[in-house]
């Protein structure tokens, strides 16, 4: 086994990783797409669901043991003579066993996408309880019409978002693609990205800061549907 392939192989499975954090935000939107057509009730698809979830969890868990475990190993093959390197692949395994056996139940439900995936299905739930309770309340359309518009609006681009992302931070909004843009034209000038959001006082967003956003994502769906757009 050559360090390059050992290289090789690491770069293919962190690109899974992102195959696979896709496939945990499209389990979540399911999971919201049912809760708003039927509430709660179905409680048995909502758990194969999170079972579905979690399952993603592990994988990329397990991913991230393997690369941990290849770049200790690879760190200690160097410092040895070459003819380490015939054992490289046991080491690596007999390390990524250790790691996984520390790996629980609770590490899988810590996942950031599984918590997201349960506070937005928690979210979206009461959300739909509020709307049911104000449906017969008389609001002014127009004023309702441009708040939600106001909060759809990304800061950077001025347009309505698309993949709304929150900062944890300062709770602010972006569209996705324009503030991990900007993130990484700052960070290459070597400067800081101040919040876009008029009067906010954070002056360093960082993409660790940020987290996709389904309910919100959903609720702009929603108001494109209402309101005609495509």
């Amino acid at each position: 086994m050559s360090l390059s392939s050992v290289q090789s192989t690491v770069s293919t499975l962190k690109s899974c990783q992102t195959d696979i954090g896709a496939c945990m935000d499209m389990i979540s939107d399911v999971a919201l797409g049912i809760v708003e057509a039927q509430g709660m009730d179905n409680s048995s698809a909502l758990k194969k669901l999170e079972d579905m979830i979690l399952e993603c969890s592990r994988l990329d868990r397990e991913i991230n043991c393997f690369v941990d475990s290849v770049d200790e190993m690879t760190a200690q093959v160097r410092q040895e003579p070459p003819e380490a390197m015939v054992h490289l692949r046991n080491s690596v395994k007999g390390r990524f066993t250790e790691l996984m056996a520390g790996v629980s139940d609770a590490d899988l439900q810590r996942h950031s996408k599984v918590v997201a995936f349960k506070d937005s299905v928690r979210k979206y739930a009461m959300q739909g309880q509020t709307a049911d309770e104000n449906e017969e309340e008389d609001l002014d359309e127009d004023i309702a019409v441009t708040q939600s518009q106001t909060n759809f609006i990304c800061p950077l681009t001025q347009v309505e978002m698309v993949n709304p992302m929150k900062n944890k931070k300062c709770n602010h909004y972006y569209d996705q693609g324009a503030v991990l843009e900007m993130i990484k034209v700052k960070h290459k000038n070597k400067k800081t990205f101040r919040c876009p959001k008029v009067g906010c006082d954070n002056t360093d967003v960082q993409q660790s800061d940020l987290e996709l956003d389904l309910v919100m994502k959903r609720m702009i769906q929603n108001h494109k549907r209402q309101s005609g757009k495509t």
